[in-house]
C-alpha cells in the first residue's frame, strides 16, 4: 500500500503535525512493507527518495514576513505530483485549498481520501474577530466556518480527530464520518532519565529554583501574553522561587525576548528540532504550563508528562482530558491570575510522585506504536472496503 499525506501545516520550526508526519514515516518504516509520500511546501520545488520513501517540497510563499509557514498557490503541481505518485490512499492534513486539491484527484484516480482535523481554525478566527470587529461579526464568522467545515469534511471518506471532545464538537457541526485517531509519544525517547543538572545550570537556574517550562509554537493563538503576565503574578508572589524557560519560534517571540530583558528568570530559546535534546529540555523541567485556550490535543504536555514532568493547562482548553496530575493541576478560571493560582496550587503537590504518575498513564495510551498500529490498521480497511463503500458525496 502506498500512502500520500497533503499538507500545509509543516515547516522547519512547526510541531505537533510535523511530528506526527514524521513519526508516521519512521513506524511505516520499522514495522510495515508501505510505500510512503509527503507533499509539503517548501522555498523550490524539490523531490528527496529513499527506497520507499519520497518528499515531495512544492515551491510557496511564506504566510508573512516572521512566520516559517507556507502557503502552496500551485495547486496543479501538488495534484501533478500525487496522479504520478498513484497513492492508494491519500491523506490531507489541513482544511484549505489542498484539502480540495486531494479530494480532485481522489476522484480522478479513483483512491479514498482521508482528512486529519489538526486544527480547530474557527476558535482563532472567531476570537480575532471578536477582538477586532464584536460579537456580531464573529457570530456571523463562525456560522461560515462550521457551514464550511461540514461541506468540506463530509467529502472525505473519513475524517480523523484526536479527540472525543473534538469529534463532538465536529458531530454537532454536521460531519458525519470522523474517527478517533490520537497522536502519541515516543516513549523511549521522552523519559524521565533524561534529566540533566548540567543543562538546568547552562539555562541560567540557581540550585534551589523550579523550572516552569512552555514548548511550543510561539503564535498568538498559544495565548503567549498570559504565560508571561502569570508568570509575573508568580513572582510576586514567590519572589526568585520559580523560572520560566520558552522554547519556540513565531510572531511572538519578539514579545518573549522583550520579556527576558525586562523580567529576571525568564529564558528563551529557539525551537528544537532534535526528539533527543527536546526530550532533555522537558524532562529538567519541574513543571509545565500550558496557556493555550484551544488545542485540538495538547502533543506537548503527553511529551513532558512522559518525561516525569506534569503539566498544567486551562480546564477548557481542549487538553484537559490529557492533564494525567489531577484537578490541582487544571486552572479553572480564565486569565493569568487562574493560570498562576493553578501553577501555585501544583506546586503544593509532590511534583516527582505526581511525574511518575502521568509518565505511566501516557505509557498505557498514547505511545506512538499503539497509535500508527491503529491507524494503518484504518488505511489498510479504507483501501480494501472502499470500492463498495464510496461516501455518496464523494
Amino acid at each position: 500500500m502506498k500512502i500520500c499525506d497533503v499538507t500545509q501545516f509543516y515547516s522547519p520550526v512547526s510541531g505537533g503535525v510535523k511530528r506526527y508526519l514524521l513519526e508516521k514515516i519512521d513506524y511505516l518504516r520499522q514495522f510495515t512493507d508501505h510505500e510512503h509520500v509527503l507533499i509539503v511546501p517548501g522555498p523550490a520545488n524539490t523531490t528527496q527518495r529513499d527506497g520507499r520513501f519520497t518528499i515531495h517540497h512544492v515551491r510557496a510563499m511564506k504566510v508573512s514576513w516572521s512566520s516559517h509557514y507556507r502557503m502552496v498557490l500551485d495547486t496543479l503541481t501538488v495534484e501533478h505530483l500525487i496522479e504520478q505518485e498513484r497513492p492508494d490512499l491519500i491523506e490531507a492534513g489541513c482544511p484549505y485549498q489542498l484539502a480540495w486539491s486531494s479530494l480532485r484527484v481522489g476522484r480522478r484516480i479513483h483512491v479514498p481520501v482521508a482528512g486529519f482535523y489538526h486544527s480547530h481554525f474557527p476558535e482563532s478566527y472567531v476570537r480575532t474577530m471578536t477582538r477586532f470587529m464584536g460579537g456580531s461579526v464573529a457570530n456571523l464568522c463562525d456560522g461560515i466556518c462550521y457551514r464550511y467545515i461540514r461541506r468540506l469534511y463530509n467529502q472525505f471518506h473519513a475524517t480523523f480527530v484526536s479527540s472525543p471532545k473534538l469529534q463532538t464538537v465536529l458531530q454537532n457541526a454536521g460531519v458525519e464520518n470522523t474517527q478517533i485517531i490520537p497522536l502519541g509519544v515516543e516513549t523511549d525517547v521522552f523519559h524521565p532519565s533524561q534529566r540533566s543538572d548540567a543543562l538546568r545550570k547552562q539555562i541560567g537556574l540557581g540550585p534551589h529554583q523550579l523550572l516552569l517550562l512552555f514548548v511550543g509554537r510561539l503564535s498568538r493563538e498559544k495565548n503567549i501574553d498570559c504565560l508571561l503576565k502569570a508568570f509575573e503574578i508568580i513572582q510576586q508572589y514567590t519572589g526568585e522561587k520559580f523560572a520560566l524557560l520558552i522554547v519556540g519560534e513565531g510572531a511572538e517571540r519578539p514579545k518573549v525576548l522583550e520579556a527576558a530583558s525586562r523580567l529576571k528568570n525568564v529564558h528563551s530559546l529557539p525551537y528544537e528540532g532534535d526528539p533527543q535534546r527536546l526530550a532533555a529540555l522537558y524532562a529538567s523541567a519541574d513543571l509545565f504550563v500550558h496557556a493555550g485556550l484551544c488545542e485540538t490535543f495538547g502533543l506537548v504536555v503527553l511529551e513532558s508528562q512522559a518525561c516525569g514532568v506534569p503539566a498544567v493547562a486551562f480546564s477548557n482548553s481542549g487538553m484537559e482530558a490529557n492533564i494525567f496530575g489531577g484537578e490541582d493541576f487544571l486552572a479553572k478560571e480564565a486569565g493569568p491570575e487562574g493560570l498562576a493560582k493553578a501553577v501555585l496550587k501544583a506546586y503544593q503537590n509532590d511534583l516527582p510522585a505526581v511525574g511518575r504518575k502521568t509518565r505511566e498513564a501516557v505509557m498505557s495510551r498514547y505511545p506512538w506504536k499503539v497509535v500508527f498500529k491503529k491507524l494503518v490498521e484504518t488505511y489498510e480497511q479504507i483501501v480494501r472496503e472502499f470500492p463498495k463503500t464510496i461516501h455518496p458525496e464523494y
